[in-house]
């Protein structure tokens, strides 16, 4: 078991989107030059003050590469800071060699778990242990504030391995929220599918007994065909969509709409009062789009309930254009800072995508937390209906 999580440590990519370089790193560096630049002009005990001063300016320029090539940096850090205890065995002096600004070291350390592959990780924690022992060997500190100190130097890459962990976890459970949203999109278009072809059964053996008794009727039922025909193509090439990344099963239970949204706002517990307006043709939404505009308010209601500080009211509009469907959700609740999206905004976030909308959640300007999403009515780029009717 133990080569196992080893064998997988050692292949375990580097963690995607990595930036290369973010503001604050150009502030790290300016303090850690301030640093230098103080400590050298201050401090009068420094041996080979320019040599000191170099590396030490080479190991603030080394933190602008931690996250593209942590391991890299690592070697070349420690490499440069066991120059100085090492020349300072043949030089012998008598005060202290280095500036205590080489302490940024101490950042590499942190972005090596962080940012670095499994193999980078390994080599790298090999080459700061060895690059730890021999600067204690080489100091005359008591062994035990050598053993202190090698744990203080480690104790950045266990809170860089904790920050790398926790982040791979939220994203892993993000993950699953968008597929199971995918997937519950996709049991209600597969029911959407199902109720057409079985509508076109229908038309189908109507069609077949008047053939005989009465032709045109029997056209206008294989007009009444095509039209569901291709109705169904439209939602299966949804459904491929929906489905891109897994396959799933399918539920019979009939997905809650636009027509039940009267029914939600009217039991939300009662400590907000639910200003419910709906506008425009909202009788023939596909599905998809029907269900997609219930899942939002529901999880906006939701949210309000739990979340929204001293909150009394909550209004919800629903208004159907020509071409695409608003939904927007807004409480007057006290700010409180929220910022970071739940796994339920997630998941709408992905079924509005999902769909070819967009959907937006934020604190509001004044007070409380807003939701709108912008959903089409249908996919436009389908075509599928162009074909007129005889």
């Amino acid at each position: 078991m133990l080569r196992d999580d080893l064998r997988t440590l050692w292949t375990e990519p580097r963690p995607p989107g990595a930036p290369a370089r973010v503001r604050r790193d150009w502030a790290l560096l300016a303090a850690g030059l301030a640093g230098v630049a103080l400590e050298a002009g201050l401090r009068e005990d420094v041996v080979w003050r320019p040599a000191a001063v170099m590396i030490a300016v080479w190991l603030c320029l080394l933190l602008l590469w931690r996250r593209t090539r942590p391991l890299t940096m690592v070697t070349l850090a420690f490499g440069s800071v066991v120059l100085l205890p090492v020349a300072s065995l043949v030089a012998a002096p008598r005060e202290p060699v280095g500036l205590y600004t080489d302490a940024v070291v101490l950042v590499l350390v942190y972005a090596l778990p962080r940012w670095g592959s499994g193999r980078e990780i390994v080599l790298g924690a090999a080459v700061i242990l060895a690059g730890g022992v021999l600067c204690s060997v080489t100091d005359e500190s008591p062994v035990l504030e050598n053993v202190v100190g090698l744990v203080f130097l480690l104790l950045p890459g266990v809170v860089g391995a904790a920050v790398r962990f926790r982040v791979t976890a939220r994203e892993r459970q993000l993950e699953q929220v968008r597929s199971r949203e995918r997937e519950q999109l996709a049991r209600e278009l597969h029911d959407t599918v199902a109720h057409h072809v079985s509508a076109m059964v229908i038309i189908a053996q109507a069609g077949r007994v008047l053939a005989g008794v009465d032709p045109s009727a029997a056209v206008e039922a294989l007009e009444g065909v095509e039209e569901e025909g291709a109705r169904t193509l439209e939602e299966m090439r949804a459904m491929v969509a929906a489905l891109r990344d897994r396959g799933v099963g399918a539920e019979l239970a009939p997905p809650a709409g636009v027509a039940d949204l009267e029914r939600l706002v009217r039991t939300p517990g009662g400590r907000l009062r639910v200003d419910l307006g709906l506008d425009g043709e909202l009788d023939a939404l596909p599905p998809a789009v029907d269900a997609a505009v219930y899942r939002i308010v529901q999880e906006s209601v939701t949210n309000a309930l739990r979340h929204a500080v001293d909150a009394t009211e909550l209004v919800v509009r629903v208004a159907a254009e020509r071409h695409t469907v608003r939904v927007s959700v807004r409480d007057n609740g006290r700010r409180t800072g929220r910022g970071r999206d739940g796994y339920g905004l997630t998941g709408l976030r992905e079924r509005a995508a999902l769909l070819g909308g967009t959907l937006r959640a934020g604190p509001g300007t004044d007070r409380g937390w807003y939701v709108e999403a912008e959903l089409p009515r249908a996919r436009s780029e389908s075509g599928v209906h162009s074909r007129p009717r005889r």
